[in-house]
């Protein structure tokens, strides 16, 4: 059947709600009732479930959450939290371009000509050693 603590808190419902204790809502509640909520449970020292029977809160543990979440930011994290998928941050701003190509002097672009065929020549080789010492692939034979 059912069990005995889910029966003990449909009474402590019925006994403080009557009716509209039993119904199956469920309530978003603002910062200020939550601090409301919270305050009441430490000034009278209630437990969680008592503090939900009184205020009609359907899951206690969702005040524990509350009062964890109090404690590490005040008041404002008892607030609405952000729902759903983040958003994704913003691309970086592209980098400008320094000078553009007519902008720029002969002995400057000879000397960016000359850079990138060494870096060319440099990733040729690269690639090259790496190939070398790679194992090598033999291919099934048909027989």
């Amino acid at each position: 059947g059912v069990d005995a603590a889910t029966v003990r808190k449909w009474v402590a419902l019925y006994q403080a709600h009557g009716d509209a204790g039993l119904s199956g809502k469920y309530d978003h509640y603002d910062a200020a009732f939550r601090l409301s909520v919270l305050e009441r449970m430490w000034r009278e020292g209630l437990s969680y479930r008592q503090t939900a029977a009184l205020f009609n809160i359907r899951n206690a543990g969702c005040l524990a959450g509350w009062e964890k979440r109090y404690h590490a930011g005040g008041i404002e994290a008892l607030g609405p939290r952000p729902r759903g998928r983040p958003m994704s941050k913003l691309p970086a701003p592209a980098v400008p371009v320094a000078a553009s190509d007519e902008a720029k002097s002969r002995e400057e672009l000879l000397a960016e000509l000359k850079q990138l065929r060494m870096e060319n020549a440099y990733l040729k080789k690269l690639k090259a050693l790496t190939q070398e010492h790679a194992p090598k692939k033999r291919k099934p034979s048909r027989r």
